[in-house]
């Protein structure tokens, strides 16, 4: 398959919001694609060579050396691509014109090191040479890699230079995500839409989109319905909604529930294979070398061969074994010398629950089944444990449990149904599991996790820097993204002197087509980073989206007097506050008020 296709697909991507569009001309691209390279397609048009979970290399390649590589492949000086690149704001860009300039008067050398051009690019050719400049290390590497990329850039047309650079710098951004392809795979090769959740449902078993993809095209999708987990390949996590009344809470769940601690650490996905144990984070991330302790933990303490289960790590006193908070784990990202920090950030890992153990697939067994299997294979020790729960009807028991686990240093606790329906829904965010934090007791005491689709310039003191960001929650029926509000207080000088270092890289043109917003800032950037934000109190508002016409006609719901707490880098934008979980906490501060509003006529 030659990559013009594929740089063609990207040109036309770029240029549409419609996500019905979008859809369509996936399918036409999957059309045209050999199935047995559907795996590399779906990668490049997610921007990289493999799940971001599987620890492979990035690629590696900076500004400076790319704009060499332009040099080398077009003829033109570095002067003059670097001139060219800050005129046009887009190196990617800037490789299309000279290529273009280049191509009348031909190439008729080039450096000896690189192998000479082979005419026409293929999506095999540029996936295999894109993964051995990654995969290259070591003494006069980056000489190499910069050849490797300009012998690309030397067969490429001027438009396949445009995407290969854009590829290679990470900045590609065609507005899609992976729910609008899962629809084009559904399409064509399912024959409808219809088939969405099946395709789906294997995704969330096997975080791996290119190889869900292949086997679709290869087997067919009754192929799908009997995927099962694979240890060494994270599953997407079950997410939670959150409510703030303990009677409510119970009731969602069917009457009845089992309820654990809600820990302020990181969530964790534990695969074991033997002695092998992989860590991943809640974002999927490969995190095993953070851990060493917790893999000898594993090790010793999981009695079975091969399971993959679920739990939070925390960080605890050295001292006093008491829980401490999530900021104190960030140490271990921070630091160097993993042996010295285990000393100064000793960690435990409260596990609740088991996916898959032996060969099993336990993610369609209910949660009663799930414990039972976690109980009898986990042996506990100072550092793995089994979360802290009880089973209750009791709204004053569940109440008494939640005031306990606030005495321990907890969130809150998490309350899970217990019925028969109740599974493990990997990817889903539903009514199976609730939130109920502290935090839930007044008005908007309560964070959320907002995300960044765009920024407004400061002024005064801010003169020269982003003053306010415009944040938005996540709509999975939709999967775009609702404005909430603009936060532009609580940044320390620290926050924001690295703020723009964190959006340059998201910039682009326009509003993305994944994002909903009616306000405009002065920059829009792709949905991606997130913060924790809280607020005095969650308002009706005729700007923002989130919630739109759900409350009153016309208006949405935003915060008032909004501030930043911290960035959560352990989530993805997917991960974030959703636009269904502001409106129910909207609807409980109405209902709150109300309440204290009629016992004071009392």
């Amino acid at each position: 398959m030659d990559f013009i296709i594929l740089a063609q697909t990207f040109a036309k991507l770029e240029g549409i919001s419609s996500r019905i569009e979008l859809t369509n001309i996936l399918v036409d691209l999957f059309r045209k694609t050999p199935p047995e390279i559907i795996d590399r397609v779906i990668y490049l048009l997610q921007g990289r060579l493999w799940p971001e979970w599987s620890g492979m290399p990035e690629l590696g390649v900076g500004e400076k050396f790319l704009i060499k590589a332009v040099s080398i492949a077009t003829k033109a000086s570095e002067g003059d691509v670097e001139k060219l690149y800050k005129q046009l704001g887009d190196l990617g860009k800037a490789a299309e014109v000279l290529k273009q300039r280049s191509s009348s008067g031909g190439l008729t050398q080039f450096i000896k090191l690189q192998p000479k051009g082979g005419g026409k690019l293929t999506v095999n050719k540029v996936y295999e040479t894109l993964v051995r400049v990654a995969s290259m290390v070591g003494e006069g590497s980056r000489d190499v890699k910069i050849n490797l990329i300009a012998g690309l850039l030397v067969d490429a047309e001027p438009l396949e230079a445009r995407y290969l650079v854009r590829l290679i710098e990470g900045r590609l951004r065609l507005g899609i995500g992976d729910a609008t392809i899962l629809d084009a795979l559904a399409i064509c090769f399912a024959g409808s839409q219809g088939f969405r959740n099946v395709i789906e449902r294997a995704y969330n078993i096997r975080a791996d989109l290119g190889n869900v993809a292949k086997v679709l095209a290869l087997e067919g999708v009754e192929s799908l319905k009997n995927i099962k987990p694979s240890v060494g390949t994270p599953i997407r996590p079950m997410l939670a909604e959150r409510l703030s009344n303990a009677s409510e809470i119970l009731s969602k769940v069917g009457g009845k529930a089992l309820v654990e601690f809600k820990y302020d650490g990181e969530r964790a996905q534990i695969h074991k294979d033997g002695n092998n144990v992989w860590i991943f984070s809640r974002r999927l991330e490969n995190i095993t070398h953070q851990y060493p302790d917790v893999v000898e933990a594993v090790i010793k303490g999981l009695k079975c061969s091969r399971a993959i289960v679920e739990g939070e790590i925390v960080a605890v006193d050295p001292d006093t074994g008491d829980l401490r908070p999530f900021q104190e784990l960030m140490h271990r990202k921070r630091k160097h010398d993993i042996h010295e920090v285990i000393k100064e950030v000793p960690v435990r890992v409260y596990l609740f629950d088991i996916l898959y153990m032996d060969d099993e697939d336990l993610t369609l067994k209910p949660i009663t089944i799930r414990r039972k299997y976690l109980q009898e294979v986990v042996e506990e020790s100072e550092i793995l444990r089994i979360a802290d729960h009880i089973v209750t009807d009791d709204v004053n028991k569940l109440e008494e449990f939640f005031l306990k686990a606030i005495e321990n240093g907890c969130e809150g606790v998490v309350v899970k149904a217990i019925h028969d329906q109740a599974i493990y829904q990997a990817g889903a965010r539903g009514w199976l599991w609730i939130k109920y934090k502290r935090d839930y007791k007044s008005e908007m005491i309560d964070t959320v996790d907002l995300v960044v689709v765009g920024a407004f310039y400061g002024r005064g003191r801010r003169g020269g820097k982003y003053g306010a960001l415009l944040m938005a929650a996540y709509d999975p029926k939709t999967d775009t993204f609702k404005t909430v509000c603009k936060v532009g207080s609580g940044f320390t000088d620290e926050d924001l002197e690295t703020i723009p270092k964190l959006l340059q890289p998201l910039i682009i043109s326009h509003k993305h087509p994944r994002v909903d917003s009616e306000i405009e800032p002065d920059v829009w950037v792709v949905p991606s980073l997130v913060a924790e934000i809280i607020g005095a109190e969650l308002t009706l508002s005729p700007l923002h989206t989130c919630g739109k016409g759900v409350v009153r006609p016309g208006v949405g719901i935003s915060i008032r007097f909004p501030r930043f707490l911290r960035w959560r880098s352990d989530k993805k934008a997917e991960d974030a506050t959703t636009v269904d979980e502001i409106i129910e906490m909207f609807r409980g501060q109405l209902k709150r008020v109300s309440e204290e509003a009629g016992r004071e006529q009392l």
